[in-house]
């Protein structure tokens, strides 16, 4: 990232997981000076999530993921002189980030009365499971459960399935960013800070989009298809190729279907009344997929890919996180640093450019 726009701003990140630090992550990417608070003991759980592979690792991969170019300081606000420290670091900040419970604000003498007392600019971003009125804990796969995300996520044979990241921290995250981008701005008019709050809950169920509309429109219960899409076909069938690859295709239009038939040598079934609409191929799917998949078994995968990209038809190989990397986009994203003296590497949050 070549530009810091947020050089000028002071951020405190008492949070802790990923969704309020990534928040912090984000503001420090773009300049922002992050302090990132921890109990001298009880430091961010994340330190201690590690796969079965990092034996030698101090710093985790996860707690590395989302806490790049911040930094670190102890303290106990149940100590006195610890909790002067942290006011005076509010006094002089313009964010603060936190995900504490409800009655932990005020056991911690740190709610919004006290904290505007101290500085009335400051924009204090809080990221709470069920709202700020509720002291439930809130994990990621409890949110995914409870909102409707797994029900719908997997297949009929594999029951429910969560998504393999946090997703529901990922999108309260980028709720909280963008509700701190407007009280940074009404700031500008109004010269005060605000409390900007966020609810996984609610995040997760704003974030539901057609699935949610479906629902609301047509009182139908939308079901587990795997990766399939309820309303476009063929969208999101798995073939296996020749070479063993895994291949899938996004058929949004009848030009793009019209084409993937003719290079399938399926052209007649362009006028087949059973797929000559969308919603015709929605509706006859497994026939459609069979009549596929007997074609594509025997190609390679890579010449399927070359016939997708040069006419402008969207199919992709599945590919794992090995090849992913190997490719100059994703390579742009990875971030280096090294946090108490142990190299570590994560992607940036920022994956939009500015000019």
């Amino acid at each position: 990232m070549s530009f810091e726009v947020f050089s000028d701003l002071k951020v405190v990140d008492i949070s802790t997981v990923l969704a309020g630090p990534s928040v912090g992550m984000f503001l420090a990417e773009l300049g922002a000076d992050v302090t990132k608070i921890e109990h001298p003991i009880n430091k961010d759980v994340t330190r201690t999530w590690k796969t079965s592979t990092e034996t030698s690792n101090t710093v985790s991969s996860y707690f590395s993921s989302i806490n790049y170019k911040k930094k670190f300081q102890n303290l106990d606000l149940t100590i006195p002189s610890d909790l002067e420290c942290f006011y005076s670091l509010i006094k002089d900040s313009d964010i603060l980030i936190s995900n504490f419970k409800k009655a932990d604000y005020k056991k911690f003498k740190i709610t919004n009365e006290i904290l505007r007392n101290i500085n009335p600019k400051l924009i204090h971003g809080r990221i709470s499971g069920y709202g700020n009125e509720s002291d439930r804990v809130a994990y990621d796969l409890i949110l995914q459960a409870e909102t409707g995300f797994m029900s719908i996520n997997g297949t009929e044979d594999s029951g429910p399935v969560k998504m393999p990241v946090a997703l529901i921290d990922v999108l309260a995250a980028h709720q909280l960013k963008e509700g701190i981008l407007i009280a940074l701005y009404n700031r500008l008019k109004t010269g005060l800070g605000s409390e900007v709050s966020v609810s996984l809950y609610q995040a997760a169920i704003s974030s539901l989009v057609n699935q949610a509309s479906s629902f609301l429109m047509s009182g139908e219960i939308p079901r587990r298809i795997g990766s399939l899409h309820p309303s476009i076909a063929p969208y999101g069938e798995i073939f296996k190729t020749l070479d063993s690859r895994y291949i899938t295709f996004a058929i949004g239009s009848n030009i793009q279907f019209e084409k993937l038939m003719c290079f399938l040598n399926l052209k007649e079934l362009v006028l087949d009344s059973r797929f000559s609409t969308n919603q015709d191929r929605v509706i006859n799917r497994f026939t459609l997929f069979k009549l596929m998949n007997d074609k594509i078994i025997n190609m390679d995968s890579v010449d399927i890919e070359l016939f997708g990209l040069e006419n402008n038809v969207p199919c992709g190989i599945i590919k794992n996180l090995e090849e992913v990397f190997q490719n100059q986009m994703a390579n742009e994203l990875i971030r280096d640093e090294k946090i108490e003296n142990e190299l570590t590497k994560r992607v940036s949050s920022i994956a939009f450019k500015f000019k």
